[in-house]
């Protein structure tokens, strides 16, 4: 990460921890789960 706490193009995402709602369902998620996959994220207040 750089001084700013943002990441570069082509840097990694930092491994975190989410619960998300999956099939109307409330499920604990990892980045770690998609490795190797493409991940679109939506945070939302």
């Amino acid at each position: 990460m750089t001084t700013e706490g943002c990441l570069r193009v082509g840097q990694e995402a930092p491994e975190f921890m989410a619960t998300a709602v999956f099939d109307q369902e409330f499920k604990t998620v990892k980045l770690s789960d998609y490795r190797g996959q493409y991940v679109v994220l939506f945070f939302y207040p």
